[in-house]
């Protein structure tokens, strides 16, 4: 019997049945739907948060106050009054593979436009900001050397609060009060979106403004900072740079050997390293979740073979009596437990594809922009699952049905 002899056979018996083959190919359908949905949704979110740590910088180090047995990786901002302005200075001056340093003090203040009026973090920066931590502005400028030398009043908006204050109004050039003192809107940072960071709610200021104004605020005592953003030179050179900087604080803060550091250090390279794993094993167990229904779709399809095992003895013999061999046999009920399915993996891509749009909508209109596509290799995976589903489910009622004996099927009745 030739295999297209055999292909046309089986989808006509598949149709002759129209009912009971839609029900087996069911939890076919629902595994593969399912498996595609959480690899697709997977990866698109991996891939955003890859873009959200690379506009960081894969370069970029975090200084934080606190010992490393109290925090981990519990944030970006420490309370410990541990780090100064000098500590700064100092790994600016010393340390050969860190090229750029910037000093963060944190506060919360009221913030008051007109009449809007909200609590907001307030962070004094200086300058090297703007490199550091890859702030990129939609309108306006960033704090300048004259603004941080000058101690001046002005302030930049992250994305969210400049709507929130000001809505379709221009930011710039308007006038808020940070805890009843006035600031001018020198600009507003584009947003980078809810997946990620607090950047787009959060106000800037000159830190010698900070300071002057606020310092004695959220921990801020005196010079002391909530956090160090240092640049290493290069992605090669962050390792380098994490054991001069942790030399140099050493140092500086009369640490002997055997004593903890009163600091953490955090790579972005790191986090997004972990993070990357975290998510990782989380849609390996989505997953493998998802493909019990794949089991469950091949144990309905053994079943279905069986019975159409059953039902068809009397033609199983027909066929052998006429010059039908056991492999001609095997062959065919194979091929329908292949259609089966193949029928319900493409069914299960295209439900797969159904759910990815649905749900990309629905984020994406909660504020959380996901760019979910399903990808070439994932659809052929899933289809390819669903084809050797089928056929390992159908392998023993095939070898069932090749080895019946032509002469007691043809007495079956």
């Amino acid at each position: 019997m030739k295999f297209w002899d055999c292909i046309v056979t089986a989808i006509r018996t598949l149709i002759g049945n129209k009912l009971r083959s839609i029900l087996t190919m069911l939890g076919i359908l629902i595994g593969v739907a399912a498996v595609i949905s959480v690899l697709s949704l997977g990866r698109a979110q991996s891939a955003q948060i890859e873009e959200a740590f690379a506009s960081l910088g894969s370069n970029l180090i975090y200084v934080i106050p606190g010992a490393p047995s109290a925090g981990g990786m519990g944030g970006t901002v420490g309370s410990a009054a541990t780090l100064t302005l000098q500590d700064a200075e100092a790994i600016l001056r010393d340390a050969p593979s860190v090229v750029a340093v910037s000093p963060v003090a944190q506060a919360t203040a009221q913030i008051v436009a007109g009449r809007e009026n909200i609590a907001s973090l307030i962070a004094g920066v200086t300058p090297e900001a703007e490199l550091v931590n890859n702030h990129v502005l939609a309108q306006g400028s960033f704090i300048s050397e004259y603004d941080y030398k000058a101690k001046s009043r002005v302030a930049v908006l992250g994305g969210e609060i400049a709507e929130s204050l000001f809505g379709q109004m221009e930011p710039t050039g308007q006038t808020i009060r940070i805890d009843g003192r006035k600031f001018e809107v020198i600009g507003v940072l584009l947003s980078k979106g809810a997946g990620f960071g607090t950047e787009d709610l959060m106000v800037y200021m000159p830190l010698s403004t900070f300071f002057a104004t606020m310092g004695a605020q959220g921990g801020s005592q005196g010079n002391s900072l909530q956090a160090l953003g240092v640049q290493a030179r290069s992605k090669d050179e962050v390792e380098s740079a994490q054991q001069e900087i942790t030399a140099i604080l050493r140092d500086r803060h009369h640490i002997r050997e055997g004593e903890e550091e009163d600091f953490r250090l955090i790579s972005m390279e790191s986090m997004a390293a972990q993070i990357g794993q975290v998510m990782g094993i989380l849609q390996l167990v989505l997953a493998a979740i998802a493909a019990i229904s794949l089991l469950v779709g091949s144990i309905g399809i053994m079943n279905i073979m069986l019975v159409s095992v059953t039902e068809r003895i009397r033609e199983i013999g027909l066929r052998k009596a006429i010059g039908a061999k056991r492999r001609d046999i095997l062959t065919q009920f194979l091929t329908e437990a292949a259609v089966l399915g193949l029928c319900g993996g493409a069914m299960g891509v295209a439900l797969g594809w159904i759910i990815i749009k649905i749900t990309s909508i629905i984020l994406t209109n909660a504020g959380f922009t996901i760019g979910a596509t399903l990808s070439g290799d994932i659809v052929v995976l899933a289809v390819f699952v669903a084809f050797i589903v089928g056929v390992v489910s159908g392998l023993y009622p095939a070898i069932r049905a090749a080895r019946l004996d032509p002469i007691e099927s043809l007495r079956h009745e």
